[in-house]
């Protein structure tokens, strides 16, 4: 669905999720559009800015709206960022393992995400998909917003995540003293 519950016209992006070591595995497997085109940047590098192309993201919050956003391109690019309240980003640009591969008018992507980068007790999520150019750019959502009060797409909407059984993905982000290299100067 686009960003509002308006249908789509292709087949939506699937997204899975496998626990690996030291982290998640992130697949994603979607229509290639080429729309916008490549961005230019480096494959397998993070990318400013990736927002403005054709990406994939997912995002994982907490119930003290901490959260991570990951974003991947069909190109190879992607960005990571570490948010520790609404739109307040602190760390971007992370390195994270990912590649992807373009087939004909599909492409997948494979990521790693370091369990260092999500913020303690995810429980919510939201997934979104973007592509296109000008009038022609779309916007999609596995959660969208119903409701009509919202002009535009905004995917920091943090009241449309739903829940998410994360404690079966990655245990130790739901222990008590879970403290990471990088959420804990926020947390503490």
């Amino acid at each position: 669905m686009t960003w509002n519950g308006s249908n789509i016209d292709h087949p939506p992006v699937q997204l899975a999720f496998l626990t690996a070591e030291n982290g998640l595995n992130m697949r994603v497997e979607s229509t290639f559009f080429n729309d916008p085109g490549n961005p230019g940047g480096e494959p397998g590098q993070p990318f400013q800015n990736l927002w403005d192309y054709e990406v994939v993201e997912a995002f994982f919050l907490n119930d003290k709206n901490q959260y991570l956003e990951v974003e991947l391109c069909p190109h190879g690019q992607h960005i990571v960022l570490l948010l520790k309240g609404f739109r307040d980003c602190f760390a971007d640009l992370l390195p994270m393992k990912y590649n992807s591969t373009i087939k004909g008018d599909t492409w997948e992507g494979t990521a790693v995400i370091p369990s260092s980068y999500f913020p303690p007790n995810v429980s919510k999520f939201n997934a979104y998909a973007i592509h296109g150019s000008g009038s022609a750019r779309t916007y999609e959502a596995l959660y969208p917003t119903f409701e009509g009060k919202h002009s535009g797409p905004d995917f920091h909407r943090l009241e449309y995540f739903q829940k998410i059984e994360f404690q079966t993905l990655l245990p130790q982000n739901w222990t008590s003293d879970y403290y990471s290299n990088e959420w804990q100067p926020v947390l503490l």
